[in-house]
């Protein structure tokens, strides 16, 4: 008995040793990467990357640089995707009520509509987007707002990007609330129907509220997905992105010159890479309800 408890705590331990291994190695780039934004250029050239800076080695001078040359581009970053994650998920999720809970003629093409714009790569559609905006001039489309307080006019080619976020992240979300929907009791629906509830009413006070952990689901994949585009960014603002650049086009240009300045750019991802962290603690517990498919 005492020998089966022995190999018991034996592989107990060795269980242990392998998960805090995996851990470490897993966790060892982003911890060189968070020393490294702490380090002088001479300490970094001196030293292994993943050790703590020493003596005068130590500096905030990688943060203060990476966000002054990035504060802009951060303020860009959430007025994109901002309105992006929230249209998306919104109209995805009517999109699903409409299609679930409601039997109507043609619903299940429209349906595979939805589903096929899910593979649609980004590559596929550059082209016409780049015609399209190059056609469609927003900035004089919007010409009368550019006279109100903190309106600029670069912000036309921002709404550029939020349009092309909505269109190309309403599918997925569509998707994801639709599995979601059907879950539901019909039951609970007919009996609202039964009692006179509208089509709004019943999405209204009985779908929306049961929605909110699919909502974080789709909040933080949306919000993932805009924050870190480059290639529509690219495509869809002008060379260089200009005063519109988002938070990925700024941290793109602290590459340096002819000497990489790797504790700069480490800071500036660190710095680029915080509203999601955010944006997954504070929706964090309603994300996993959401997985789990709990309502």
């Amino acid at each position: 008995m005492e020998r089966a408890v022995r190999d018991a705590d034996g592989r107990r331990v060795a269980l242990y040793a392998v998960l805090a291994g995996l851990v470490g190695f897993y966790l060892a780039p982003l911890e060189a990467g968070l020393m490294t934004a702490f380090k002088t250029t001479e300490a970094f050239n001196e030293t292994v990357p993943f050790l703590p800076p020493f003596g005068g080695g130590f500096t905030f001078e990688p943060w203060q640089i990476a966000f002054d040359a990035m504060s802009n581009a951060l303020i860009n970053s959430l007025l994109l995707a901002v309105p992006a994650t929230i249209l998306s998920a919104g109209l995805g999720s009517i999109a699903a009520y409409g299609l679930t809970t409601i039997d109507w003629k043609y619903q299940m093409p429209i349906v595979a509509l939805f589903v096929a714009g899910i593979f649609i790569p980004y590559q596929a559609v550059l082209v016409p987007l780049s015609r399209l905006f190059a056609i469609v001039n927003t900035q004089e489309l919007l010409s009368a707002l550019w006279g109100l307080p903190l309106m600029h006019e670069h912000y036309a080619s921002i709404v550029n990007l939020v349009v092309t976020h909505v269109a190309y992240g309403i599918p997925i979300t569509f998707l994801l609330f639709r599995a979601y929907y059907q879950s539901f009791s019909d039951e609970m629906i007919e009996a609202a129907r039964l009692d006179g509830a509208s089509v709004f009413s019943i999405y209204r006070n009985i779908v929306l509220p049961l929605s909110k952990p699919m909502f974080a689901v789709t909040l933080i994949y949306q919000f993932t997905q805009i924050w870190n585009d480059l290639l529509f960014a690219l495509v869809i603002l002008p060379a260089g992105g200009g005063a519109a650049a988002p938070v990925t086009i700024a941290l793109n240009s602290l590459t340096g010159g002819i000497v990489e300045s790797f504790n700069t750019q480490m800071a500036g991802a660190f710095v680029a890479a915080l509203p999601t962290l955010l944006v997954y603690v504070l929706f964090g517990e309603q994300f996993a309800k959401g997985v789990a498919g709990e309502a």
